[in-house]
């Protein structure tokens, strides 16, 4: 009788901590830090409800700005972030020597050109302001455009990060306004035109296909990614973001919802 109460004792202990084992396997969480639009939205709409179904807890954390997100990636406050193309993740982690890098490529969200005065290049006058983002990739891209629609031009070597400063020839002697890219949007009233990151403008209620004067092609390089810790790449519930990320459900929301405006680029 004794053996028989030792031996179930022992079936007890080994049941309690094969259950507080098996809780502490089903709480699986992980967050990601994303700008609003279309980033979060994408991320609580589609992928949420996706990876819930695995049981994994999805948390969204939002940001405004195109700092913070890395800065906390970099020192564990999230686990991944969504809101960034390759160039300015591989530019952002070289200034700040962080260990980053990304699973996937997501979607593209192409640059516009808009303008609240004008509605064409044809009336573009001579000496208007154009505001552009201010962070050396996105400047960059945004002053390609301008030169792949025939304002500007920029001298050979000036690249990805080309500045104002890089323009040899300025036929319309343009003027150029350089902002953080998340004030872009409210500026439009006291510059001719600017060039904006469609997540800001869709925030502004900004339709790219529609209100964009110029736009990129989807042959853009741009791509925005899911970024993560080089030493957690290949964690298995990074690994089911990744998944989730690039869903066929994902490609539909994403082909419904912006209609062009953004477009997946994985297949």
């Amino acid at each position: 009788m004794k053996n028989l109460s030792l031996v179930l004792l022992l079936l007890l202990v080994v049941g309690v901590v094969a259950g507080c084992g098996q809780q502490a396997q089903e709480k699986k969480e992980i967050t990601v830090g994303a700008t609003p639009v279309p980033h979060a939205k994408i991320l609580k709409e589609v992928v949420k409800p996706k990876l819930a179904e695995e049981g994994i807890t999805l948390k969204v954390k939002e940001f405004t700005d195109y700092v913070t997100p890395n800065l906390a990636l970099s020192d564990g406050s999230i686990d991944a972030n969504y809101f960034q193309h390759v160039p300015y993740l591989n530019n952002f982690k070289k200034e700040r020597d962080l260990d980053l890098t990304y699973t996937a490529k997501i979607h593209l969200e192409p640059m516009g050109l808009y303008s609240n005065k004008i509605d064409s290049l044809d009336q573009l006058e001579s000496g208007s302001t154009i505001a552009v983002p201010n962070d050396a990739t996105n400047e960059g891209r945004s002053l390609l455009l301008l030169e792949n629609n025939g304002l500007i031009k920029l001298a050979q070597e000036a690249g990805l990060e080309a500045t104002p400063e890089d323009i040899v020839e300025n036929p319309k002697n343009l003027k150029f306004k350089e902002l953080e890219a998340a004030q872009l949007p409210r500026v439009l009233k006291d510059v001719t035109a600017a060039v904006i990151n469609t997540n800001y403008a869709l925030e502004a209620d900004l339709v790219p296909t529609k209100d964009a004067i110029v736009i990129e092609g989807e042959d853009s390089p741009y791509a925005n990614v899911l970024a993560v810790r080089n030493d957690n790449k290949e964690n298995e519930l990074i690994k089911k973001l990744t998944d989730a990320l690039t869903s066929e459900e994902v490609k539909q929301y994403i082909k419904e919802q912006y209609k062009g405006g953004i477009v997946a680029t994985f297949e």
